[in-house]
């Protein structure tokens, strides 16, 4: 917490705007006695810090009625106060010799000194987070190339030259003797196809994620057959919702591979929506004894892309026999 108020920041700035107010007062009758010297510092320090605070607590925080601009002008005005009324309590009583003779001089003065403070410490706070802002950001998008660029990799470990191996499903096509073996080539195509096009896009819509799904768990269950079940009840209102790309497929092939699919005892997978908006992948928990080595895109990559894109966590739940991941959909 008390990293994002800059604490070293706000002891360098007090203390210079302490030796300031000090400075004008050396010369003053009677500020020469070490006590009230010491109490000057140590409330003059005191004040501008409190003033730090209070900037930065409304600054880091929302408030629900209040709208930026109105933020700063409260937060200005209590800064203020605040200065003013310690300035007035140590000249006041604690003895402290002021500036003039002239009490409504003195107090003018003390508002005056407390409105440039304040606004002099809003200013740099502002600026502060600004640029902590920025660097967050840029964090956030190298770090999103990063997985964006792993996550490109570990697709072309799994092509074998992807673009001669597109080309030869387009001529096995023709050449397939059968309507089976046709349908079969397509959708292994339209896997390939989605699978070159992906990598060029942080996101991705319902509907197409949903139609490569298609292509990709015809393939499956072709192998599978009865040991795989899948439901998909998606209706029309979220396709125009965007999700990672990938992130069904990831999802369906963990399931696959580290869960046991027999037809006496089949993997059930069902794909649904919700209004949070969300879209759930669930499988029926039936782990083999000894799981598949993984080739590290999986769930994690999925959080992590989700944690860079939109700062949303992703729901994983293991209860009842089943496996349950929840992915937050983006508007489109």
């Amino acid at each position: 917490m008390f990293k994002l108020y800059h604490i070293k920041w706000g002891i360098f700035l007090s203390l210079v705007f302490t030796v300031i107010g000090f400075l004008p007062r050396l010369g003053l009758p009677g500020f020469n006695q070490l006590d009230l010297i010491e109490s000057y510092l140590f409330f003059s320090f005191i004040n501008v810090f409190t003033c730090w605070f209070i900037h930065h607590y409304f600054i880091l925080h929302s408030f629900k009625y209040i709208g930026n601009i109105t933020k700063s002008i409260v937060s200005n005005i209590i800064a203020i106060c605040i200065i003013s009324f310690l300035d007035y309590f140590l000249t006041r009583f604690n003895a402290m010799p002021s500036l003039s003779n002239d009490r409504s001089r003195d107090v003018l003065f003390d508002l005056t000194a407390a409105a440039f403070i304040s606004v002099f410490i809003y200013i740099i706070i502002h600026n502060i987070q600004i640029n902590v802002t920025l660097q967050k950001s840029k964090l956030e998008n190298e770090l999103l190339k990063q997985a964006q660029l792993r996550a490109q990799l570990l697709s072309l470990q799994q092509q074998v030259s992807p673009h001669f191996l597109f080309n030869s499903l387009s001529t096995l096509r023709t050449i397939a003797p059968d309507n089976e073996t046709k349908t079969y080539v397509i959708q292994l195509a339209n896997v390939y196809r989605y699978l070159l096009n992906f990598n060029e896009h942080h996101l991705a819509s319902v509907k197409d994620e949903l139609a490569f799904m298609k292509s990709y768990l015809y393939i499956l269950q072709e192998r599978f057959e009865k040991a795989l079940q899948v439901s998909i009840n998606v209706p029309d209102n979220f396709l125009n919702y965007s999700i990672p790309p990938l992130s069904l497929q990831l999802l369906v092939e963990n399931a696959v591979k580290h869960n046991i699919l027999s037809p006496e005892q089949p993997l059930i997978i069902n794909i649904y929506t919700d209004e949070m908006p969300s879209i759930t992948v669930s499988n029926s928990y039936q782990p083999k004894p000894s799981l598949e080595e993984s080739t590290g895109m999986g769930l994690q990559n999925i959080k992590d892309r989700y944690q860079l894109l939109i700062g949303k966590q992703v729901e994983v739940i293991q209860a009842n026999n089943l496996f349950i991941v929840t992915l937050p959909l983006l508007l489109p």
